[in-house]
């Protein structure tokens, strides 16, 4: 891989891994995508398109981090799912990865909304709504980086195509 290519394929590489790993948890999706085409600039030069792109690239990826942030947040807190009910769900989520391969992280995470919100309320309908209305966030929220992650491959594929 010499060259121009090498480096285009090279940084498509690493952008698919970070696209990928908006859904996939435990790897830095769209900062991965942004430091991939903050490399190609510094490879190949920024130029004036290089450096709006990477305006838009870097906006892209503070949205739809702040997105995987806010938007699990509001519907925890609309639906009343108390700090220690998401804290139970984050350490289920972290031991569920490590019990169940590829599915444990998810099914811990719940598992841990709905222990706590059912310790917290006594009831199992409200800490079913709890959970249901919190993943249904997160799924959201992933879907929502996914679409930020395209769109900063787009951006950046305008760039390399414009150079």
């Amino acid at each position: 891989m010499d060259g121009p290519v090498g480096l285009v394929l090279l940084v498509s590489l690493v952008m698919a891994v970070g696209v990928v790993g908006t859904v996939v948890p435990l790897v830095p999706g769209l900062a991965l995508v942004a430091a991939a085409a903050a490399g190609y600039g510094l490879a190949e030069g920024f130029g004036t398109v290089g450096v709006a792109a990477m305006i838009v690239i870097v906006a892209l990826g503070l949205a739809g981090t702040a997105a995987g942030v806010v938007v699990p947040g509001r519907a925890a807190g609309r639906t009343g799912a108390t700090r220690g009910s998401l804290l139970l769900g984050a350490l289920g989520a972290v031991v569920g990865f490590f019990v169940v391969p590829v599915v444990g992280l998810p099914l811990g995470g719940a598992v841990g909304i709905y222990v706590g919100e059912r310790l917290r309320s006594g009831a199992s309908a409200v800490a079913w709504r709890t959970t249901k209305a919190t993943l249904l966030a997160f799924g959201l929220a992933s879907l929502l980086q996914l679409l930020a992650g395209i769109a900063m491959v787009l951006t950046w594929l305008a760039w390399v195509l414009a150079g």
